[in-house]
């Protein structure tokens, strides 16, 4: 099982990402997409380099399984509206007491 973490934008705010895969064991390989980048490409080219069967291979971003047709720009809006929510809910508890 792979866990992807956040994409990192390029200092010049270019349209590629670093994007850093690592695996259960601990190892780290680095890719370089597009934000409009289906992930099942990037799925691909990790199984490929890691001569993995491209079907035994799952990406998880913060908790969440990562779909084939998810891109780094759909994973990282969903992840603002789950942090928005996240501290709504938050502020709710802290000044319902």
């Amino acid at each position: 099982m792979s866990d992807a973490e956040a994409p990192q934008p390029k200092p010049e705010g270019g349209e590629q990402l670093n994007i850093k895969v690592k695996d259960a064991d601990g190892n780290e390989v680095f890719f370089k997409v597009k934000r409009t980048t289906k992930l099942s490409k990037l799925k691909k080219a990790y199984a490929e380099r890691m001569g993995k069967p491209e079907n035994s291979v799952r990406f998880i971003f913060d908790g969440q399984r990562i779909g084939d047709n998810d891109t780094a720009e759909t994973v990282s809006s969903e992840l603002r509206r789950r942090s928005r929510k996240w501290l709504q809910e938050l502020n709710r508890t802290k000044y319902s007491h």
